[in-house]
């Protein structure tokens, strides 16, 4: 079974390896990370790690049981108990229920954890699954997004006030 765990130096083999795999099936929905990513991928990595540290974030992995990495989900911008919530999951489990249910893990984990009362996540109009991701986890739509925090397209924010729902 999947386990969800906060990210840690160790997972940057699995993380990489889950991102190259991926590369064009996430670039279909949100803007690719381009090259310099993968080029720059230990610096950029060791950075989310002191932000985390810092407490300014709080990244996780999914983890199937042969370590490779399902799915990425975060928390960031943690700030007077709220975060924006992003999340991306791989192609071959795309369907199966798996980023619903760990959403759904992440708002019990994130007010237990992290004292948040909010999260916020924005998606693209074009991003049909995600949206059915997060009105599945309990989001609410609340207005529209700025097409620079989703890659440049219209989009929803969706919110979940998480002391009003399990």
């Amino acid at each position: 079974m999947p386990e969800l765990k906060r990210l840690h130096a160790d997972h940057a083999p699995a993380v990489l390896a889950f991102e190259l795999a991926n590369r064009a099936y996430f670039a279909a929905s949100v803007s690719d990370r381009g090259d310099a990513y993968f080029e720059q991928f230990a610096e950029r990595y060791n950075a989310l790690l002191a932000e985390q540290e810092a407490g300014i974030c709080a990244f996780h992995v999914l983890i199937a049981e042969d370590g490779a990495v399902l799915g990425r989900f975060n928390l960031v911008d943690i700030e007077n108990g709220t975060a924006v919530l992003g999340y991306r999951v791989a192609q071959h489990v795309v369907g199966r229920g798996v980023a619903t249910a760990t959403v759904r893990e992440l708002c019990r984990s994130a007010a237990l954890r992290h004292s948040l009362h909010t999260l916020r996540a924005a998606t693209a109009h074009e991003n049909v699954a995600s949206q059915k991701v997060l009105t599945n986890a309990g989001f609410i739509p609340v207005g529209p997004a700025d097409p620079a925090d989703v890659g440049g397209k219209r989009g929803t924010w969706y919110q979940r006030d998480l002391a009003l729902r399990p």
